[in-house]
């Protein structure tokens, strides 16, 4: 046994004197952009069966110069049928974050999959909503995104580089 004292960056007293890992904190979370159109209300409201769904998806991270990271999130989701647009819903929901003890090779998928799963409850909430005060009943739910996939199936697409793009 020894009295002496851990190092003080390798402790925190808000963990209980255990030593911490790897991780995040969320500085903010705010609402960058938000679209909401129904352009042919109140006939968009009666709409027979269910409308065709076309929804896009997109992270995006950048570093600050105080050290933060800003991550956007954007989800289009644009709800049609043979005879209209029932709805367009556009938003860009971002959020400001510390990393701590994150490896350099570790950052990109921290800030590409974890930070944006964290963001996504709140932004589809945000939606949710929005459709609810556009007059539909029930409100649109985003399914859950898999960000892991999505991240994974870029990085292959970029590994394979241009050489693809000259055989499309």
């Amino acid at each position: 046994m020894t009295d002496a004292a851990p190092p003080a960056d390798a402790t925190s007293a808000d963990n209980g004197g255990q030593p911490q890992g790897p991780g995040f904190r969320i500085v903010a979370q705010y609402v960058k952009d938000l679209s909401f159109e129904n352009p042919k209300a109140p006939d968009s409201l009666r709409v027979d069966g269910k409308p065709a769904i076309d929804m896009g998806v997109e992270m995006n991270a950048a570093g600050r110069q105080d050290g933060l990271f800003e991550v956007e999130l954007r989800l289009s989701i644009k709800a049609t049928t043979d005879a209209m647009t029932v709805f367009n819903v556009e938003l860009q929901y971002g959020g400001l974050f510390a990393l701590q003890g994150v490896a350099e090779k570790d950052i990109e998928p921290l800030l590409l999959i974890e930070c944006p799963r964290y963001l996504f409850p709140f932004a589809r909430e945000i939606i949710a909503r929005a459709t609810s005060d556009g007059g539909f009943y029930p409100p649109f739910m985003l399914d859950p995104i898999d960000f892991a996939a999505i991240y994974f199936a870029r990085q292959q697409q970029i590994a394979r580089g241009p050489a693809d793009a000259g055989q499309a």
